[in-house]
C-alpha cells in the first residue's frame, strides 16, 4: 500500500508549514514532528521551544538533526503521521557536519518509497534569488536544490506555498 507523502516547499513565512501542521491534524492520525533544527544560539532555543508550545500536547516532538531515513524507517506507522520540519535545516546540518549530502539524500528518497506510513516534509525553496557571493552559501543553495529535486520526486503529492496560498506542483 502506498501511504500518502506530501512535499510542502515555498519561501521564508510563506504558510508553508502551517499548511502541514494543518494538513497532519486533518488526518486524524497521531501526528509525529520530526524537528531537525538545533538551538545554536539563544534566539533559536527560544523559537524551538515557541514552536513546541504552538503545537500542543496532541503532537508527539522527535529531534533529528541528522538521521531522518533511519527515523522514518523507525517510527513510519499507519496509525501515525510524520512531519518533518525543515529539510532545509536537515542541509544545512549535514553539509556542517561534513556528512555525504547525495548519499545521505538518496537513503532518505529510498526511505521514502518503503515508509510504513503517511509523511509530510517541509522545505524552504532557496533557489528564486541571486547567486550567492561565496561558495559555502553557493555549495549549500546547490544541495538544497538537489535535496528538494530528490524528495519531491519521491513524494505522491507537492504543493508550493506562496504568501499563504498554495499551488499545487503534483
Amino acid at each position: 500500500m502506498t501511504h500518502r507523502t506530501l512535499f510542502v516547499t515555498g519561501g521564508a513565512r510563506s504558510g508553508k508549514s502551517s499548511h502541514a501542521l494543518a494538513q497532519a491534524e486533518a488526518s486524524g492520525l497521531s501526528p509525529v514532528f520530526i524537528a531537525t533544527a538545533q538551538a545554536g544560539d539563544p534566539e533559536m532555543a527560544a523559537r524551538i521551544d515557541r514552536h513546541r508550545d504552538e503545537r500542543g500536547p496532541q503532537w508527539t516532538t522527535i529531534e533529528c538533526p541528522v538521521a531522518i531515513a533511519a527515523l522514518i524507517a523507525a517510527q513510519a506507522d499507519p496509525s501515525k503521521i510524520l512531519l518533518i520540519d525543515c529539510l532545509t535545516l536537515w542541509t544545512s546540518n549535514l553539509i556542517f557536519g561534513m556528512h555525504d549530502v547525495v548519499e545521505e539524500t538518496a537513503r532518505l528518497a529510498a526511505a521514502i518509497q518503503v515508509a510504513k506510513g503517511p509523511l509530510i516534509f517541509v522545505t524552504n525553496e532557496v533557489g528564486l534569488g541571486i547567486v550567492p557571493d561565496n561558495a559555502l552559501a553557493r555549495e549549500f543553495r546547490d544541495a538544497a536544490g538537489r535535496v528538494n529535486q530528490s524528495v519531491a520526486a519521491a513524494c505522491t503529492e507537492a504543493v508550493m506555498s506562496v504568501s499563504g496560498l498554495l499551488l499545487r506542483l503534483k
